[in-house]
């Protein structure tokens, strides 16, 4: 079977993440070693001038072509990689400059489908690609992407979400899995297999970066549900039910949904159970406590219990958490 060559262009533009721009290329060309003739990806590096771009490294990349010379040229993939800046309160910001915005919006018109690497899915959002879409993009600035553009279903768990010939990576060396997926769609998963060997990593890996995030909690707007919030957190081994927080905090069952819903975005159990497994995760990291103990203290009562939130929470098992993230 004959595999034609495709044209892959990545977008460059200054203080982009270095892993962005070289990971996914990185992956194309080990499927060169996989083929028996030369074919596969042809990637090129495009940016708004040939002059050499500055990453976030301080990494200086050489662009192959500009923007404009790729005018009306058919592309087979558009990787979009992304940009942060910390803002005034010391959080990650991802960056959407204007020019960069419309270049993506242009090329992704020539493109057969078109693929963000981590907070890239800014820029296709913001160039109106991902609107009506599921998609991803790193953990620490989903939020802003949610609330940047409501028309976007904002899932920040995945490590790569497919919407039709939309592609969303998550954080940094998630570009690796989801260059992988492209593979395993262009050319099969047992090729991809034989790539991701050659990478030592898993074609899948199990789980989300839900794993590897940390909790943001927002700021509440009232000294009630911040003080509720503290409640929680010192007796997360107590049983902690709706109406056990209503009576604490002096409300009816119905006013502390309420509350929760409008200032936290999110039900009193399931914030419960999230304190708990964040609990339970530095226990599992920084501890040697059995699971029963671990699920006694969190408030879990049972390792069974312990178990089901893990999976529903960050899709893997206490013990493969603890065999990956253990501090010695």
């Amino acid at each position: 079977m004959e595999h034609p060559e495709r044209l892959v262009v990545v977008v460059l533009f200054d203080r982009i993440d270095l892993l962005d721009v070289t990971g996914p290329p990185e992956v194309f060309s080990l499927l060169q070693r996989e083929l028996d003739r030369p074919a596969g990806y042809r990637v090129v590096l495009a940016a708004a001038t040939a002059d050499p771009v500055t990453t976030s490294a301080r990494v200086r990349v050489l662009p192959d072509v500009t923007f404009a010379e790729l005018a009306g040229q058919a592309v087979d993939t558009l990787v979009v990689p992304g940009a942060v800046t910390v803002g005034e309160d010391g959080g990650i910001v991802a960056r959407c400059d204007a020019d960069v915005v419309e270049a993506v919006r242009v090329l992704a018109g020539q493109a057969r489908r078109v693929a963000s690497v981590c907070v890239g899915a800014h820029l296709l959002a913001a160039a109106g690609l991902l609107e009506g879409k599921r998609a991803t993009t790193h953990w620490s600035t989903a939020r802003q992407l949610a609330d940047e553009h409501p028309g976007v279903t904002v899932d920040a768990d995945p490590i790569f979400i497919r919407d039709g010939d939309v592609w969303t990576g998550a954080g940094l060396s998630a570009c690796l899995d989801l260059a992988l997926a492209l593979v395993a769609d262009d050319f099969g998963p047992e090729l991809a297999s034989r790539v991701a060997r050659q990478l030592v990593m898993f074609l899948r890996r199990p789980g989300g970066q839900s794993q590897f995030s940390v909790s943001l909690e927002p700021a509440s707007a009232t000294r009630r549900v911040e003080e509720l919030r503290h409640h929680i957190t010192e007796h997360l081994a107590r049983p902690l039910t709706v109406a056990d927080l209503a009576a604490h905090a002096h409300l009816t069952d119905r006013q502390l949904t309420r509350v929760f819903k409008a200032e936290l975005g999110t039900t009193p159990a399931a914030y419960v159970e999230h304190a708990r497994v964040e609990a339970a995760r530095q226990r599992l990291e920084t501890t040697d406590d059995t699971l029963s103990r671990v699920a006694t203290t969190c408030g879990f009562g049972t390792v069974s219990t312990l178990n089901r939130s893990f999976r529903r929470t960050l899709g893997t098992t206490p013990s493969e958490y603890r065999r990956r993230f253990r501090i010695p």
